[in-house]
């Protein structure tokens, strides 16, 4: 994790990790990603992450 990486909002990221973003906020919930900060309501997310949850959970799947 480089701490200096852009935070992307959640839209944003499912949008790259090609998604949608209610997929983003399931993997929050289950605890495969973790939101790297927050901007108002919306919660932030390093894209490394992001596709660091989306190769794991089509790994599980």
């Amino acid at each position: 994790m480089n701490p200096s990486t852009p935070l992307i909002t959640g839209a944003l990221a499912a949008t790259e990790a090609g998604v949608v973003p209610a997929t983003i906020r399931k993997w929050v919930q289950l605890g495969h990603l973790t939101p790297a900060g927050r901007r108002g309501r919306a919660q932030l997310f390093r894209l490394d992450e992001v596709f660091a949850a989306e190769r794991a959970t089509r790994r599980r799947a």
